[in-house]
């Protein structure tokens, strides 16, 4: 089996000049736990549920929820992305993947071909998958 077999196509992004406060809003209303960064069809970064909170740090001081949402709309998704990301290609072999996710302890993979953004993988598709594979 192939990442391009379970991988998820529609994925939303961020790009790198959205405020940080957009990067929260998608995660806490979609539910997503990674966000790919895209700078134009490049893929230039990852933000993850941890970078918010390390960004956030308004929260661990004690403001309140106006004054942190205040603070993260000054804040840039390049000021906080993760530019170094691990990628894969659609063609990688699902087994790599989850060998190269659990040896870099990382819970997604965004999936890129010609330098474009053509999908992503995360623990749960895999779990998921497993499921599958158990009926």
């Amino acid at each position: 089996m192939k990442v391009r077999d379970i991988m998820v196509k529609e994925v939303a992004t961020l790009d790198v000049n959205d405020e940080l406060s957009l990067a929260n809003d998608i995660m806490r209303l979609g539910r997503i736990r990674h966000l790919p960064v895209v700078e134009g069809e490049r893929l230039a970064g990852i933000v993850s549920e941890r970078d918010l909170f390390r960004s956030s740090l308004a929260q661990a001081l004690g403001y309140a929820s106006e004054a942190t949402r205040d603070l993260m709309k000054t804040l840039r998704i390049k000021d906080v992305m993760v530019p170094a990301v691990v990628t894969v290609s659609p063609e990688t072999p699902l087994c790599d993947a989850v060998s190269l996710m659990v040896e870099k302890k990382i819970g997604c993979l965004p999936v890129v071909e010609n330098d474009s953004l053509v999908g992503l993988i995360t623990e749960t598709d895999i779990m998921i998958q497993y499921l599958k594979d158990c009926s």
